[in-house]
């Protein structure tokens, strides 16, 4: 389905990293798994996904403000020293490799302050006139799937070259709900990796029933400060009420943006490298020749 790719490139890199063994390194000895792995992923997406444009889309920001904000327990477990993201030791000297790997090579690579990659990528999904593909390993963009525009998640649980293709008939299939309603669904069930709650006693099935009851999050809201009991499976009108804070301010957490202010570049793919010169520098300082190579090979081929 060729038009946009979406990469979600901390959760590929992320992946990377422990899929390729910490062996891997450049000439000097430092650890270059994860940019290696991450180069040989594009490379293989590029083959069989054939976009015409492609974003590595970056977290500038991994915990926004606006989010913690709302629910400051928002991946507060994952902080390290100086609210940092708490990242292995060998995989964050990578990250500016890969940025300037993906720079030299003119792949487009956006990041904004404040807002996290799943941002970029909800933004980019509203702006985009075409077939969309949101790769990623994170359920959270399960929210953005559109039969209708044509928008999907290429899905990594299962690895690069074994990827789950999710649109709205596999959201219904696995959650038991409407495809676009994702994002209310997690919201009411709650995500412990990322430090949100849920409502507490409310697990998959109950908050399935209730999209199904009432359409969505904000019809359910009006019912409940309503005083209708009808339609709320036993014992989740009380836990709801419990929980009518957090229902307030949790979905501005758990939606993506579809408004952060992108900047004004190019997204096509490239046919060759926007600076060559950096690039061998990259290579030959890094040892990254092979998988350079099948990227530019595969970039090559895609654009012909």
């Amino acid at each position: 389905m060729p038009g946009l790719m979406l990469l979600d490139t901390a959760s590929l890199y992320f992946r990377a990293f422990y899929g390729v063994p910490e062996s891997v390194t450049s000439p000097d000895g430092r650890p270059v798994n994860a940019v290696r792995g991450l180069i040989d992923m594009i490379a293989t997406l590029v083959r069989s996904g054939s976009p015409t444009e492609l974003v590595a889309c970056m977290d500038a920001d991994w915990r926004p403000a606006f989010r913690v904000a709302a629910v400051p327990s928002y991946k507060a477990h994952r902080v390290a020293e100086g609210d940092q993201e708490d990242v292995p030791d060998a995989l964050a000297p990578q990250v500016p490799i890969i940025e300037e790997t993906l720079d030299a090579l003119g792949i487009a690579r956006i990041g904004v302050a404040g807002y996290e990659a799943d941002d970029i990528i909800g933004t980019c999904t509203a702006r985009a006139k075409g077939p969309v593909d949101i790769v990623t390993g994170d359920r959270d963009l399960f929210q953005l799937v559109d039969d209708a525009r044509q928008i999907r998640v290429l899905y990594t649980a299962r690895g690069i070259r074994n990827l789950q293709v999710v649109d709205e008939a596999a959201v219904t299939a696995k959650y038991g709900i409407p495809g676009r309603t994702y994002a209310d669904f997690a919201t009411l069930r709650g995500d412990p990796s990322d430090g949100l709650p849920g409502v507490p006693g409310v697990g998959d099935k109950s908050a399935a029933a209730l999209i199904n009851r009432f359409g969505d999050l904000p019809a359910m809201l009006a019912a409940l400060d309503a005083g209708q009991t009808e339609g709320f499976p036993a014992g989740a009108r009380t836990k709801l009420s419990a929980a009518r804070d957090y229902l307030r301010v949790a979905p501005a957490v758990v939606k993506v943006a579809h408004d952060a202010p992108l900047p004004d570049i190019d997204l096509t793919l490239p046919a060759e490298p926007r600076d060559k010169r950096a690039l061998v520098a990259l290579a030959d300082r890094h040892g990254l020749d092979g998988p350079l190579n099948r990227l530019l090979d595969a970039l090559a081929k895609t654009t012909a």
